[in-house]
């Protein structure tokens, strides 16, 4: 029997919602140090997020090969969104129920990083150099967590040859799926300045809200791009409009939206930020764009195909090479190393009473201790 149920319910046990810190990480490096890595512990962000209470923290961890040989790095994220109300058992009381295991985080992600503990555990030391990128601010801001990883891996000289994400990307079955690749994603805030007056004299004043409806029809209508042979079309979404207005009678001064942008490798957060400034200034308006991450692509080769030879040796299908769904730390990762995401199925993240098959952690487990050893020795 591997430990990795075990370390699963360490990990979800320890109330870590996003940014966190604390005891879920003093699990996390009790089970790294037992099994001989060096681990760095370090937070940032202390006051840089409304109040010092909420730093973010972050491990590195690495266990040292032969000379010369591979480097692999495992990487995910210990921080997990709020249970929120009505589950049947405790959010962080981890519980089996026949053959699932419960409790936040349980796939997104504790779960797959408790089988990265446990693959570490069957791959020799000699076999090459392993390590632990975690962040306790994925499913928050982001900005503070894995880039600041990054910063200290540069600093250090810790360069992986490849690198695994354990995002839950298998839909129906443990194994369906993994991600090559994420789109981008883009945030734009929108606003247009008008003359508050009275309805009553409209001459008098400005109405900002039919310029941004018109704005809004014009982005509405953009198409960006038809795809392309790894990505689905990038998509232009209004997700908010807000006129703060607390009188019938007055006509606004300001009126406001948002949107989100998810983009394909055809653009750049640049070029769609300047497309719709454009747009927004023929209205009178402007744009704010934050940009959350590019596009990346790793494409099918050497990697993929290891990952896909031990999927197929566990549960007898070949991954899908996907780059659907959100963003992940994948984003920044990929400016270090080529990265793949693989993990648990995702049907229940972010839900409540989120679950796991233990038998999905067994075979997941062996599956990272494949696909590091294979990697390792290539």
């Amino acid at each position: 029997m591997t430990q990795v149920l075990e370390f699963a319910k360490r990990l979800m046990a320890a109330e870590s919602v996003t940014p966190a810190t604390g005891t879920v990480f003093d699990e996390m490096e009790a089970m790294l140090v037992a099994l001989g890595f060096e681990v760095t512990r370090f937070t940032r962000g202390e006051g840089e997020r409304g109040t010092p209470e909420e730093p973010v923290e972050n491990l590195f961890a690495i266990r040292r090969g032969g000379q010369g040989g591979k480097h692999f790095a495992f990487a995910g994220h210990l921080d997990v969104v709020p249970p929120g109300d009505g589950w049947t058992s405790e959010a962080f009381a981890p519980e089996i129920r026949g053959e699932l295991l419960y409790g936040r985080g349980a796939v997104d992600m504790k779960g797959a990083i408790a089988c990265m503990v446990d693959a570490a555990a069957a791959v020799p030391q000699d076999a090459g150099t392993l390590s632990f990128v975690i962040t306790g601010d994925e499913e928050g801001p982001a900005l503070h967590g894995t880039r600041a990883l990054i910063d200290f891996m540069r600093a250090e000289g810790h360069q992986p040859d490849l690198c695994l994400v354990g995002e839950p990307t298998s839909v129906n079955r443990l194994g369906d799926m993994m991600k090559i690749g994420r789109r981008g994603s883009l945030n734009i805030w929108l606003e247009v300045e008008g003359t508050q007056g009275h309805v009553a004299y409209p001459q008098l004043a400005d109405n900002p809200i039919p310029k941004l409806l018109a704005m809004l029809a014009e982005l509405d209508a953009l198409t960006l791009d038809e795809g392309t042979d790894w990505f689905q079309p990038s998509n232009l979404e209004i997700t908010e409009i807000d006129v703060p207005n607390q009188a019938h009678n007055v006509i606004p001064a300001k009126a406001k939206a948002r949107l989100s942008i998810r983009f394909n490798d055809t653009h750049t957060g640049a070029s769609l930020s300047q497309k719709v400034a454009t747009i927004a200034e023929k209205y009178g308006g402007t744009a704010l764009p934050i940009i959350s991450g590019e596009p990346f692509l790793t494409p099918p080769g050497t990697f993929s195909d290891i990952i896909a030879q031990a999927v197929e040796a566990e549960t007898g299908i070949a991954p899908e090479p996907s780059t659907t769904g959100g963003t992940s730390d994948a984003r920044f990762l990929r400016n270090v190393c080529p990265v793949i995401e693989f993990g648990l199925v995702n049907a229940t993240m972010h839900k409540r009473d989120e679950a796991v098959a233990i038998a999905d952690l067994s075979a997941l487990s062996r599956i990272y201790a494949r696909i590091a050893t294979d990697v390792l020795g290539s």
